[in-house]
């Protein structure tokens, strides 16, 4: 066995529901993405990256019939360099990312591509087949931008909530009220500002050409700097009349997409450049599908374990913010500084294109471990239905204490 690093990292900006990325599709998202990533690496020979593993949550439109094969084909690479597509709903890409990492470690290929995407601006609408020819009903059309469709009738009502009703839910059974939940989504827009004033992310996320008068994305299209506890509270619940849960403590839909270069230490060489971590643990877990939004808690512990380290010594950590509720409920678990999670920002701020968050989550953490020389982080994501992916980054530049 032999241990896998991350090479380089970038990804689009994210982009509002129906916002500046609407008119790109998601294979063409994916492409620049993956061209914003080897461009990082020029040394290295496209011809010797062995696989693209690529996440993708919905599949429904046209990031249909393995998009990442299309984005590999798109971004001009070599025809023989082949790809797969995996859905692990929000945790596509982490998937991605861990699938890669055991390639790697095994001795099945040496440089791995992986990464994610999602339009949910794009994400069409389907009609079920009806189950005979010229039904005297009506059909309903359904989307399949987010949640649950077309649900087996044999599932559970309980599991089959919409994801707002489980953090409702979630918050109920913590005690944690609106206030704090407003408290933690200004603070991700205001850090996610500060970042991106820093200069944080310009070596992060590659601008898009957004139309054909040379309008430019260049910035998370979703971030408002100044956001405070007060204008949040002027927002109304959305699932519940008396809820807790509004469009402003949790992330938005959005467009975007993410890659990470992961390669053996062998392949650092061919690649062109050091190492920036490895992957020194992964976690998985799952429970009751209501209450997905809890069960990064024992991914992570897990991821942990495996790298042989504890709380304590991790100085750094992404949790993707589905929600403010089920992202505090987590922190509370883990018993950690909330200052370490998300310093630069989360996706209430920066945005959840569902494929393309667990590669943000990678890259991000990575470079916030180079910034800061800190040696241990972990990026952690809840999944609908019920699961969570963890993994642990170990930094391994100069820097690194």
């Amino acid at each position: 066995m032999t241990d896998s690093y991350l090479y380089a990292a970038a990804r689009t900006p994210f982009g509002r529901f129906s916002g500046a990325l609407a008119g790109i599709r998601p294979d063409d998202l994916a492409a620049l993405a993956i061209s914003g990533t080897l461009a990082k690496v020029p040394a290295l020979d496209p011809g010797e990256i062995g696989d693209i593993v690529w996440g993708n949550a919905n599949g429904a439109g046209e990031d249909n019939r393995n998009v990442g094969r299309m984005a590999g084909l798109l971004a001009g690479l070599p025809t023989s360099v082949p790809a797969t597509t995996v859905n692990r709903l929000c945790g596509s890409s982490l998937d991605a990312a861990i699938i890669a990492s055991r390639a790697i470690e095994t001795g099945d290929a040496e440089i791995v591509l992986t990464g994610g995407v999602e339009s949910m601006t794009r994400a069409p609408w389907v009609l079920p087949k009806p189950a005979r020819a010229f039904p005297a009903a009506d059909l309903t059309a359904v989307s399949t931008t987010l949640g649950w469709r077309l649900v087996n009738e044999r599932m559970p009502k309980e599991w089959t909530v919409s994801l707002g009703e489980a953090n409702e839910r979630l918050a109920e059974r913590f005690g944690i009220a609106r206030e704090r939940q407003d408290e933690f989504a200004a603070r991700s827009h205001n850090l996610a500002d500060d970042a991106w004033n820093a200069g944080f992310y310009d070596d992060l996320v590659v601008p898009v050409v957004v139309d054909g008068k040379g309008g430019t994305l260049a910035r998370d299209e979703g971030i408002r700097p100044g956001s405070t506890v007060r204008k949040l509270a002027g927002l109304a619940p959305v699932f519940r009349p008396d809820g807790v849960i509004t469009a402003g403590n949790a992330s938005p839909l959005s467009d975007g997409a993410s890659a990470v270069l992961l390669g053996s230490r062998a392949a650092a060489a061919r690649i062109g450049a050091d190492p920036l971590a490895r992957i020194a643990g992964r976690g998985v877990f799952a429970l009751d599908p209501q209450m997905f939004g809890f069960a990064p808690v024992e991914a992570a512990n897990r991821a942990l374990k495996k790298a042989g380290i504890s709380w304590s010594d991790v100085c750094a950590v992404e949790l993707n913010e589905a929600f403010a509720v089920q992202s505090l409920a987590c922190v509370d678990a883990w018993e950690i500084d909330p200052a370490t999670v998300n310093a630069k920002g989360g996706a209430i701020a920066l945005g959840h294109p569902l494929g393309a968050s667990g590669g943000r989550l990678l890259g991000t953490l990575a470079h916030r471990l180079r910034e800061s020389g800190g040696r241990w982080g972990v990026a952690a994501i809840c999944i609908g239905v019920g699961q969570a992916l963890a993994v642990v980054l170990e930094n391994v530049t100069e820097k690194s204490r």
